[in-house]
């Protein structure tokens, strides 16, 4: 086998382990957030966008996918279930928060506040999920995050309105869901 060959075996080896990584995180998702991805406040998230031209419906699961996926690559130990469900709804606001009111202003601001009320209305919630959804903002909202989840959803959060905001994510995140 020449090096050419070597190097298209090794490429079609690391293409299977990354297929492989990106169906078990999918699955994982949609296996804890499945009651939170149905319901209609969140469906209703997809008429709204949240960086560039992403909607907040697909903002929130590429955040839990990064989530995971930061998780899996450091091999980190937390509560997989409250990291998804908690970043599946760390910006259940509701609002289209880029039409011009005084309500929208400090949205950055006030915005992780009003998810967390949403969130408790029309979902049972865990200490780690409230955490999440009300640090996800971290440093602009001066509260530190408490749990280590609470830790990744914001760096994952970071990182996704980066890529989404720069029109990156068509390339890093979109796939067949």
């Amino acid at each position: 086998m020449n090096c050419a060959q070597k190097c298209a075996k090794m490429k079609t080896q690391h293409q299977k382990e990354s297929d492989s990584v990106s169906n078990s995180i999918n699955r994982r998702v949609f296996q804890y957030g499945a009651d939170i991805l149905s319901s209609d406040g969140v469906k209703s998230q997809k008429n709204f966008i949240q960086h560039g031209d992403t909607s907040i419906y697909e903002h929130s699961l590429n955040v839990a996918m990064l989530s995971l996926f930061i998780v899996s690559l450091l091999n980190i130990k937390v509560n997989e279930r409250a990291i998804v469900r908690g970043a599946l709804l760390h910006d259940y606001f509701l609002y289209d928060w880029h039409k011009k009111c005084d309500e929208n202003r400090r949205h950055g601001i006030y915005h992780a506040g009003r998810a967390l009320k949403n969130a408790r209305r029309d979902f049972r919630l865990s200490p780690v999920e409230e955490d999440i959804i009300k640090k996800h903002m971290f440093p602009l909202n001066i509260a530190p995050p408490k749990y280590r989840e609470s830790v990744i959803v914001c760096i994952a959060d970071k990182i996704g309105a980066a890529a989404e905001t720069l029109f990156l994510s068509r390339h890093i995140f979109r796939k067949k869901r």
